[in-house]
């Protein structure tokens, strides 16, 4: 199967699970939860890959197509423990300006759309 036939599919069931999730237990609560379950799915998942216990184009449906969309904090978390390994200090540097940047941002795009309206 072609690779980006296989992350748009994968996409798509990981946008209606996050979807469905979220509608179904509600939010923060729901948000916390995909969060969780993706960090830990794709850590098996990189982990199998490593191991060659599953195939790259088996990793693009599931890692990339299926919990990229489920999540964007599995790929923050598992690019977390590559950098730590590498070197800690930017590890840290990466949590601490993700955790702050992001949010700020994030109210600064909710405030600009307010001063708009």
């Amino acid at each position: 199967m072609n690779s980006y036939i296989a992350v748009a599919i994968g996409g798509a069931l990981g946008a209606i699970l996050r979807f469905a999730i979220s509608e179904w237990v509600g939010t923060p609560q729901g948000t916390l939860i995909v969060n969780a379950v993706g960090s830990l799915l794709l850590g098996i998942c990189m982990a199998a890959l490593a191991n060659e216990i599953i195939s790259k184009e088996l990793t693009l449906f599931i890692g990339t197509g299926i919990l990229g969309a489920f999540t964007t904090m599995s790929a923050f978390s598992v690019e977390t423990i590559e950098l730590w390994s590498d070197d800690q200090t930017k590890a840290i540097g990466y949590v601490l300006i993700t955790m702050v940047l992001c949010p700020l941002l994030a109210l600064i795009g909710w405030k600009a759309v307010e001063l708009t309206s």
